[in-house]
């Protein structure tokens, strides 16, 4: 492994996404959190630039949690990266907290938009990638959607505008784990050959196991030619937690005392 710090990181968010989950006492998007781990750890522990002691630094990398819903991927991503404190994290689903069931914007704690509702996310990077093509800005721009979410039309209008307007400094990860709320993706539309599509729309895509950190950061790294750049992370819903991997009844669930105890025991293992 050449990267074992990141892997150390997508532990360490793992353990981090099971401890909230459970002491939120609420149901909770933890199925497609933990698909999502890996490649949240690579941005934030070894792609991305960023101070963590000034998250308002005016040339800092832009990320946009466009599958909101996947803010236990998002927050211990956060954590681990020092931007937000161990004290804050505790607070997930508090009544008050900043850290809530989905983003919302507050640069001091490393978030940088608002989202819920799919399909927003992508326009609002798209716009943010602009601005910085236009100002003439050396920063990138990072956004997460989940395969599910390319079921909205606004996120293939994004992409038909970001090729136009040639935006390699925008990256695009596809959280492809073949589930969604309502089932299975090829059972609820499915959309197959996701890099196809986005090279029929103009941009270089990359196809790479999700979970693999050596290869996201070789796909991340690798130059684009002048377009926008989306990397096709084929991931597994439950990723990491053997009775929820591949299982849908953990897109949206609650953590009861024996089966967080049971999923800790087989992180541990």
């Amino acid at each position: 492994m050449k990267h074992p710090k990141i892997a150390e990181t997508a532990s360490f968010m793992r353990r981090k996404i099971l401890d909230i989950s459970y002491h939120s006492g609420t149901s909770t998007h933890i199925g497609g959190a933990l698909s999502m781990t890996d490649a949240m750890a690579t941005l934030y522990s070894h792609v991305m630039n960023f101070d963590a002691s000034n998250p308002r630094w005016s040339e800092r990398d832009r990320f946009i949690l466009s599958k909101g819903h996947g803010v236990l991927g998002y927050y211990p991503a956060l954590l681990a990266a020092g931007l937000i404190t161990e004290e804050k994290f505790s607070t997930f689903q508090q009544n008050g907290s900043d850290l809530i069931a989905h983003p919302v914007m507050n640069l001091d704690l490393g978030i940088e938009s608002s989202n819920g509702s799919l399909g927003h996310g992508i326009s609002m990077a798209v716009g943010i990638a602009y601005s910085a093509k236009k100002k003439s800005l050396e920063f990138k721009t990072y956004t997460l959607v989940g395969d599910g979410e390319t079921n909205e039309g606004s996120v293939w209008e994004a992409a038909m505008l970001a090729s136009h307007l040639s935006l390699d400094n925008l990256t695009v990860v596809v959280d492809y784990n073949g589930m969604q709320n309502d089932g299975l993706g090829k059972e609820v539309l499915e959309v197959n050959n996701m890099s196809e599509r986005f090279k029929a729309f103009g941009w270089h895509a990359i196809d790479v196991d999700g979970h693999d950190t050596d290869a996201l950061v070789t796909a991340f790294e690798q130059s684009s030619n002048g377009k926008p750049k989306v990397v096709v992370a084929h991931t597994i819903k439950g990723k990491g937690v053997s009775f929820m991997e591949n299982d849908n009844s953990w897109h949206h669930n609650r953590l009861t005392k024996s089966n967080y105890e049971a999923a800790i025991a087989g992180l541990t293992e």
